[in-house]
């Protein structure tokens, strides 16, 4: 199975890669994927060896019974998988078109549906981990269209208390810094997990850190601008999805204008309602807001 993407896309792949396992549970699954998703490829239980795959690159296998493209609809992931000289194939293509304004979830299992393998597109969870009181609020994102303002995210951590610890990736450090300094976390994958499963609360953009917190059913607010949460948002649980109904370029360089349009205030209030109190004192929620 080719999946060479990041965090969010192989969480979003999760009710496939089960459905897979159901399907054929006497086979050796391989999964091609970048080597450092390692500990959430274990945490998944569907994977029996991660290959290690960063982007779209020759795939070091040979002859697959059965290789899956849950990579994308373009022709060089499908070629690649081709060169392994598999004994069948599963891609979209002409036969099976690329659904366009799919959630990316239920994408991948229509997917394997026509080709007879039944998935659960609610099969999203992983293990639960015990509950602490921290408040994860994650600033960043793959590309600079998704991210809101640091200087927002500090207004946000701020007023959320003393339970807020910030987190980022080591390349990141920087932007965590700025937005509360002293109460940042950077570090492994496996350290982010654990900590998303048991917050009390997550704050976050349109990035993997949203994905750990519906597969943990962590309450997360997550905040989208190029992409609609019809998209890429969580399907159900306790989130709140903000979003102000416009798309855009995903890969711009710059925060997307729909993303500006998302106050401190509507964050707020969406958090507190998630943590349980009323809204917060003067605030005036305008956004487009998508529970579970």
């Amino acid at each position: 199975m080719l999946r060479a993407l990041g965090l969010g896309d192989l969480l979003t792949a999760v009710p496939a890669l089960r459905g897979l396992r159901r399907a054929h549970p006497g086979a050796e699954i391989t999964l091609a994927a970048p080597g450092w998703l390692a500990d959430a490829v274990d945490r998944i239980d569907a994977v029996d060896r991660l290959l290690p795959t960063e982007g779209l690159v020759p795939i070091d296998y040979d002859s697959p019974d059965l290789a899956v493209n849950l990579h994308g609809c373009g022709p060089q992931s499908t070629e690649l998988l081709r060169a392994t000289h598999p004994a069948r194939l599963i891609t979209h293509g002409v036969h099976v078109p690329w659904p366009r304004h799919q959630h990316e979830v239920l994408r991948w299992c229509r997917l394997l549906a026509q080709f007879g393998i039944a998935c659960d597109p609610a099969d999203l969870s992983l293990p639960p981990l015990p509950r602490h009181d921290v408040i994860v609020v994650h600033p960043g994102a793959s590309h600079a269209a998704r991210r809101w303002p640091a200087e927002r995210f500090a207004a946000v951590a701020r007023e959320l208390g003393p339970d807020v610890v910030v987190t980022g990736s080591p390349d990141e450090e920087a932007l965590v810094r700025e937005v509360a300094p002293g109460r940042t976390r950077t570090g492994d994958l496996a350290g982010l997990l654990d900590l998303v499963a048991g917050a009390r609360l997550v704050v976050c953009g349109d990035t993997g850190v949203a994905h750990v917190a519906t597969a943990y059913g962590t309450p997360s607010v997550v905040l989208f601008g190029p992409v609609s949460p019809a998209e890429w948002g969580p399907r159900s649980g306790p989130h709140h999805a903000l979003w102000h109904g416009t798309t855009g370029d995903t890969f711009a360089d710059r925060p997307d204008p729909g993303l500006l349009e998302i106050t401190v205030d509507e964050v707020l209030d969406a958090a507190r309602s998630l943590l349980g109190g009323g809204p917060w004192p003067g605030s005036a929620s305008s956004a487009r807001a998508m529970s579970g």
